[in-house]
Parts: C-alpha cells; structure tokens; sequence
C-alpha cells in the first residue's frame, strides 16, 4: 500500500480516541498519522492541546461518503468509537470495500459475530486484515494465551486463564454494557463458540467447555477465582483463534479447552466482587438499566490521570498438556481499561502500518476478520514488550 496516511485514529475526540493521538504523538511523531471524528473544531482543540503532528480528517459513523474517502487515504484505520453495534458497521465495510487494514478495542462478540458472517471472506480475498478486540478486551487474553501456546511442546489441553487487575469503567465502556442488550443480536451472538468457524469444534471441546466461573481455590497458583466481567468477550475470541490457528502458526489443538476467571488473592475479596459482578449482570439485563444508566459517566468520560497511572493488569495463564502443567503471565503497570488498551490497540495498528507484512502470521496476502493472536501474532508480543508489558513463565504451586 501506498497511501497519504499510515494510520487514521478515528474518533480522535473520544476518551480513549484522544489518549490514542497522545501516545502516538510522543513515540511515533514521524509516522503519517491523522486524527478523524465527526466534530472539526474538538479535533482541532485536541491538535493544539497535546500539540499533535497530525493532519484533521472530518468523517462522521454514517457518512458513507466521508467513510470512504478517508478509507482511501489510509493503510490502517484505528478505531476507537463504540458502542461498535451503533457505529461500526459501515467503518468496516468502508475500510474493506476501499482496500484498508483495521484494528478496534470492541468487546461485543455479538457484533463481531455479525461482522464475520458478513465481510469475512471478502477480507480474505483482498488480503485485508481486519482485528477486532485489540485493548483489555481482549488482548491479554488472546496474546496472553497465544504467547503460553508457543512456549509449550505439543499441543494444548487446556488454559485457564485468571484476571487481576485495576482500573476505572470510562463513560464509553458503560453505555457500551447498557445499549448492547437493546441491539439486535446476532443468532447465537453470545454463544460460548459464537465466533469460530463453521465446523471448527470437537466432541470433546463442546462437552467441557464450561463459562460458569465459581468461587473456588486455584490449582497450581494459589489464589482464588470466581466471575470476571470481561469473560464472555474474552473467551470468544480465545476460541477462535484456536481454531485459526491451525492454518498459521502452532496450532493449540484439536480438544483445546479454554476457559477464564477472575483472580483474588483471598477468598473474601473473590466473594465480594462476584456479588458485585451479579448485581450489575442483573441491573444490565432488567428494564431498571434505563432508569440508572444516567448515574453513571457519559461517553467521553474517563477517570483520572492519577487514576489510570495507578492502575494495572496481569493475567495468569495456567497450561495443560501431555507433560503435566506449565504457568505464564502478561503483565502491565497503568490502567488497563483506558491507558493500556490506548496503547495496546495503537501497537496493534502499528503492527499493519510499518511491519514487514511477511512476518505477521499466515505472511503477505493473509487477511480475514481475525484476531490480535491471528492477525499480528508474535509482531505485535515484540511491540508490547518494548512499551513494558511483561510476558514470563511463573512458578508452580504445590
């Protein structure tokens, strides 16, 4: 590809939009990158408050027109405007239809599910790589789980993987939770094997996958686990790449089994947030959502400078194969919701725009609706590790 841009962060103006333009601004200023929303005078301010080095694209979700031109100009499309089942759909349509790469941090697998049966073998056939869920969700649990396969022999049984972290909900995220149970859902949308592909499954992997996560001691780590919020999502996408990965890597394995917990260091604090987590599920899935969605922050709200650098992730992947248990980790200091998944889907764009494409997985012409673990694989592990993300074997527990 040869076009005026490199990368277009669209919805710049957003919360994790203008955190993206930031970061890029400070380690990647001699890249041709642009900023694009719907809103010319907020990108304008955005440019004059981080002084960005960047060009102003104005493209609004629906504007097909705008959507398509700016889709020209462009090699990678970032995107960071959701809810995605409100205003993705024609994004990535645009960018497949005008020959453009494309990265989001969406964690609504019904929405991806929609998208694949949609544009999937299209993208294929252009050699377009378009990957969804490149920030907390789900990143760590794709490259997490990815990076464990390959340091095993042998395929995989099975990974547990286990979430520690902390962080703040931005006013984007939660409108995200809210408005998805009114969208239409695609069949199956939220299915545990929602987004793999058709007859991709064995006996073994449908009768013991299992989503419900309970209180319980960990084996091997210590520890104690029950429901993580980002699960569904997470585990979806895991799935499929397993089932991907046959094609263009190591493959994890024809039962591989994947399943994902939170992680407490005691059983109290396990019991506690569970609770917790049941009563949002509750409040999400009722009518009394739209009577306490205005308690909670807007689009375009987020927390804190203080609060994002106190935060963190580290996500324990416990392996099982033929040889008995192996245990890894990633790993980051900041908040994971809003200052690492800016950064982690800004290296994930980075990845398309100035790699050598022969070295992402499948090489030149791959292309598909696919994965952080499938679409950029080992290229992108190398771009978190130079931005301090942390990825190591850990030891055993008797």
């Amino acid at each position: 590809m040869n076009k005026k841009y490199k990368i277009v962060i669209f919805g710049a103006t957003g919360f994790t939009g203008e955190l993206c333009a930031k970061f890029m601004s400070q380690r990647y200023s001699d890249v041709p990158i642009a900023i694009a929303g719907r809103n010319v005078e907020k990108l304008e301010k955005i440019k004059k408050t981080h002084n960005l080095p960047f060009s102003i694209v104005v493209a609004e979700a629906f504007d097909i027109d705008a959507l398509n031109s700016m889709c020209r100009d462009t090699e990678v499309v970032l995107s960071t405007v959701g809810p995605y089942h409100k205003y993705g759909s024609d994004l990535l349509e645009a960018c497949i239809k005008n020959g453009c790469h494309y990265v989001d941090i969406t964690g609504e697998s019904f929405w991806i599910k929609d998208m694949i049966e949609k544009h999937h073998e299209e993208a294929k056939n252009k050699g377009l790589r378009i990957v969804n869920a490149c920030g907390f969700d789900s990143a760590p649990s794709d490259i997490g789980s990815f990076y464990a396969v390959n340091q095993v022999v042998g395929e995989v049984k099975s990974i547990q993987c286990f979430q520690a972290w902390k962080g703040e909900a931005s006013g984007g995220t939660i409108e995200t939770m809210f408005s998805s149970m009114d969208a239409k859902l695609a069949r199956g949308g939220l299915g545990k094997f929602s987004l793999n592909p058709k007859n991709s499954l064995s006996e073994n992997q449908k009768k013991n996958t299992n989503d419900k996560i309970k209180i319980q001691k960990i084996p091997h780590l210590g520890g104690w686990t029950g429901p993580f919020v980002m699960a569904l999502p997470n585990t979806r996408v895991v799935r499929r790449s397993a089932a991907l990965s046959k094609t263009i890597g190591k493959y994890y394995g024809d039962d591989f089994v994947y399943s994902e917990g939170a992680y407490y260091s005691k059983k109290r604090a396990a019991q506690k947030v569970s609770f917790m987590t049941m009563v949002l599920g509750l409040v999400i899935v009722s009518p009394l959502r739209k009577l306490l969605r205005g308690f909670f922050r807007k689009p375009g709200e987020g927390p804190s400078q203080k609060a994002m650098d106190s935060g963190f992730f580290k996500s324990r992947f416990l392996v099982e194969t033929k040889d008995g248990f192996r245990a890894f980790s990633m790993s980051s200091s900041g908040d994971p919701g809003y200052k690492m998944t800016s950064r982690m889907a800004c290296e994930s764009a980075l990845c398309l725009a100035i790699e050598d494409p022969a070295t992402l997985p499948g090489g030149i012409g791959f292309g598909g609706l696919l994965t952080p673990s499938t679409g950029l694989g080992n290229i992108l592990v190398k771009r978190l590790k130079n931005i301090d993300v942390t990825f190591e074997e850990i030891p055993l527990i008797d």
